[in-house]
């Protein structure tokens, strides 16, 4: 299979990734386009689901968010989700030019916190015509509602109006870890299988994966509902995948929100945690996305 570097103009920044051509394939095929969830980069696994994806006949564009990566943007290591909505967008417009990329075919797949923009991607773009989003996030609030604890969160937002102020005066973003060692030490993500997946993947994968990212991600993040989208996703089809013992994004929440999404759609639960769809349970995530894709996709002509 053929993987070649790719860039692209995302209105202003540059944003830079990989395009994998479909197996066998001579014409214009259908394509996936996929990036990674919170902080992640594309060598955390995003490789692997593009090769399963193009084994299958299907192109597969993978990028870096801006700020992250190989990607342009400023300022670094910053997760504005509505701005990496509209560079999925791009990616998709950027795809429509190439010589092996039939439009009217087109995909996207999301993890975790890019599984929240797949779900809001399927809603506002026709151009996609096949959504999966694998351990999504649906809803920011229900998500910090779940991970921290009611006590802390005065504290949290006294830090994020006092980063406002200092913005404002000219002060560089104030950082936090995105994982901690110690789950109950400021982070992020406060989890220890959190911890544990991005500092073994990033040191055997990912050493450009930084553990940071700017306080008011996590501001940003709280302020981000995906969910209100998915009943509006319909006629496009859906496909959930969740992790039956997933608790960085429950498990809950995913199922909720999929009972208010609208045919056509199906739900596949997967066993393990969240993490576990990247490594352990890679080919119980993998295949039932290769096969949503081709079967509401087609397989390259």
């Amino acid at each position: 299979m053929g993987r070649r570097d790719i860039e692209f103009d995302a209105e202003g920044v540059i944003l830079r990734g990989w395009f994998y051509r479909a197996d066998g394939v001579s014409g214009r095929a259908p394509t996936v386009v996929l990036a990674h969830g919170f902080s992640a980069v594309k060598e955390m696994y995003l490789d692997s689901f593009a090769e399963v994806f193009a084994a299958a006949g299907l192109n597969a564009l993978v990028f870096d968010n801006r700020n992250f990566g190989d990607s342009d943007g400023e300022p670094r290591q910053e997760i504005d989700p509505w701005q990496q909505v509209r560079d999925y967008r791009h990616a998709i417009t950027y795809a429509g030019t190439l010589d092996e990329v039939d439009p009217e075919r087109i995909g996207v797949w999301g993890s975790s916190y890019s599984g929240g923009h797949a779900l809001v991607l399927g809603a506002i773009d026709r151009r996609v015509k096949a959504v999966v989003t694998q351990v999504p996030l649906v809803s920011g609030s229900a998500n910090i509602g779940e991970l921290v604890r009611a006590d802390f969160r005065a504290g949290f937002r006294a830090q994020f109006d006092a980063d406002r102020a200092a913005r404002f005066a000219g002060d560089p973003p104030a950082m936090v870890p995105v994982v901690a060692e110690n789950p109950l030490a400021p982070s992020a993500l406060p989890t220890a299988d959190s911890w544990t997946w991005f500092t073994e993947t990033g040191k055997t994968r990912a050493p450009a994966w930084r553990n940071e990212v700017t306080l008011r991600t996590v501001e940003m993040l709280g302020e981000y509902e995906p969910e209100s989208y998915i009943g509006r996703i319909s006629p496009t089809p859906l496909l959930m995948l969740v992790a039956r013992d997933d608790h960085l994004t429950p498990a809950r929440l995913a199922i909720d929100a999929y009972e208010r999404a609208r045919e056509p759609k199906k739900l596949v639960i997967l066993p393990g945690g969240h993490f576990d769809a990247y490594v352990a349970g890679f080919d119980r995530a993998s295949g039932p996305a290769r096969d949503w894709f081709v079967e509401h996709l087609g397989a390259g002509a």
